[in-house]
């Protein structure tokens, strides 16, 4: 059985927007990579600067640095961050934008991120564009 992720528009370097299908959240992580960059592949340990759109799915943008207007850099595959994008990253090169299904448990898990509006039951969508490895 195939998943249903959502769509989305807007190139590399363009604040995405997200169509979700109506069906449910798949369970587990899913990573598309909708343009494939050329550039150097992300390691763990990596300094990583990151342009990113969070939604959760099918429901409000939690937060987005192509709206902000400025790009957020942090160490990956170290625990830094989320499991998902510890997981989700590596491995993807620079100039590549990608699609991340991130379940509850690679998420925030139980207890979500109540300041940003994240209950612990929230499947999180990404849109990722990996600008540069430092």
């Amino acid at each position: 059985m195939d998943v249903l992720l959502p769509s989305v528009t807007g190139d590399f370097g363009e604040d995405p927007q997200l169509s979700f299908p109506d069906s449910p959240a798949p369970r587990g992580l899913h990573v598309v990579v909708l343009h494939e960059g050329a550039g150097r592949a992300v390691q763990p340990g990596h300094e990583i600067e990151v342009n990113y759109h969070g939604q959760i799915w099918n429901g409000s943008v939690f937060d987005s640095s192509f709206r902000r207007g400025a790009p957020t850099s942090f160490p990956i595959g170290v625990g830094m961050v989320i499991s998902g994008w510890d997981q989700g990253l590596i491995g993807k090169t620079v100039g590549s934008r990608l699609l991340l299904s991130i379940p509850p448990e690679k998420g925030y898990g139980k207890n979500g991120n109540p300041r940003a509006g994240i209950k612990g039951t929230d499947t999180l969508v990404f849109v990722v564009d990996i600008l540069a490895v430092k």
